[in-house]
Parts: structure tokens; sequence; C-alpha cells
């Protein structure tokens, strides 16, 4: 008898033997992206599955004629396909918007074999970007990136990823901190020079006046947790200025 995950899998296989056939573009995120990357192989509810904004609705409309259900989870970033007890997300953004699907992540695209198939992989620059930003006490994607790091970061597109994370760049920085904490023996894979470009960030900032604007842009990480800082503290989130 099939466990669940074989359950589960056969269902993401065929939904994902729909997609290629009708060649609606779409890249693999999430567990089995960490997995394809650092091979880190652990249990998974769903399959992540990422498409352009301009491309989800046309996907979900086809499954929404068979025998799926279908679901807008939120119509800024985020939808699903079910069946029975098994689901895919559908992400063409992020909970925070900052981070956008648009046609150079499908560019940079690597390939793997998944299910007996050959599928696009979300670029490792795009997948840190994205985890960069969810963090709260729930959930953590901290570690995701110091193991993407660790494994991948000899290889990384350091300056397309230092253009995604350009507006964020201290988030970028503390993630980088903390890998050296984890990581001293590691620290050469990060390279000087993205070292000393933060740094340099950091030293022009320095001699900054702090804004005068009082913003907490902690919402970009965790709604649920800086919502005091907006309902009760008095703080603006970056969406409002």
């Amino acid at each position: 008898m099939a466990t669940s995950q074989e359950k589960a899998e056969a269902f993401y296989q065929q939904i994902l033997q729909i997609l290629l056939k009708k060649r609606i573009p779409f890249l693999i995120g999430g567990t089995y992206a960490v997995g394809a990357y650092t091979g880190i192989v652990r249990p998974t509810k769903d399959l992540d599955m990422y498409t352009k904004a301009g491309d989800y609705t046309r996907l979900l409309d086809f499954f929404n004629s068979k025998e799926y259900t279908v679901e807008i989870t939120d119509a800024r970033w985020l939808a699903k396909i079910a069946r029975g007890d098994f689901f895919i997300d559908v992400l063409f953004g992020t909970a925070s918007e900052t981070c956008r699907v648009d046609e150079s992540w499908f560019d940079f695209a690597p390939k793997t074999k998944l299910f007996g198939m050959t599928l696009k992989l979300i670029p490792v620059e795009e997948l840190i970007w994205v985890k960069s930003f969810m963090q709260d006490r729930r959930r953590s994607e901290g570690p995701d990136v110091n193991h993407l790091l660790l494994k991948k970061g000899k290889t990384l597109d350091w300056k397309r990823l230092l253009m995604r994370m350009d507006p964020y760049w201290e988030l970028l920085f503390s993630h980088i901190l903390e890998f050296r904490f984890i990581y001293p023996s590691e620290r050469e894979i990060i390279p000087k020079w993205v070292m000393e470009n933060l740094l340099e960030r950091v030293q022009h900032e320095l001699a900054l006046p702090s804004p005068k604007e009082h913003i907490c842009r902690g919402t970009l990480l965790s709604r649920i947790d800086y919502e005091i800082d907006v309902k009760e503290w008095g703080f603006k989130t970056v969406l409002e200025l």
C-alpha cells in the first residue's frame, strides 16, 4: 500500500506533467529546491511552484475545470491546487510583496530531475532572496539560507543577489553575519568584495542622520510579530510611506 508521501508525490507528478504538456512555465521552489541545492532531504506537506503573475490565472483556470479544487489564498502572491488532502502552492510573489516572479527567474533557472521529469528550479539567488524575508515566531527560513550559502556560496551570482536585495541590503548583511557566526571556518565562502561592499554601506550610513519617519520594516519579515509596532507603538510600515 502506498504511503501518504508516495500518494502526495504521485499527485505532484500528475499536476507537473499536465503543466509541461500545456507549456505553462513554472519553477520548483520550497523544500524540493533546497534539497536539490543542498542535498537535505526532509518530509514536506506540499510542493511550492513559482510562476509569473500573468500566468497563474491561466494555470488555475485549467485545473478549475477538472477534478481539482483551486483557491486564490491571497491575490497578491499565493494560490493553491488541491485534490483531497494533497495540494500545491502556486506562488507568484511573497507575502511581504518584496519579491515578484519575473522573466529573469526563468532565464537563470537550472534544471533538475524530480519525480522522473526534468524540471526547472527557482534560481538559488532568488531562493535566498525569498527565504530571507521569511522570519516569524512560527517559522524561520534562516537555516535554509545558511545551508544554501554553505553549499552554493562559492558559485553564487553575488552581483545578482546584491541587485535583488539592494533596497534591503542590511537584511542580506545580517544573514551573512549569521552565516559567519555559524560557520567560522567557512568565512571565505563569502567573497571579500561582498563584505567590503556591505561594510562600506554601513560606514556611509553611520555618517548620516536617522530617518525622521518612525518606520518598522519588521512587517516585511512577519506581519504578526510586528503588528504591535504599527497598531500600538506608532510605527509606519513601508507600504504606508
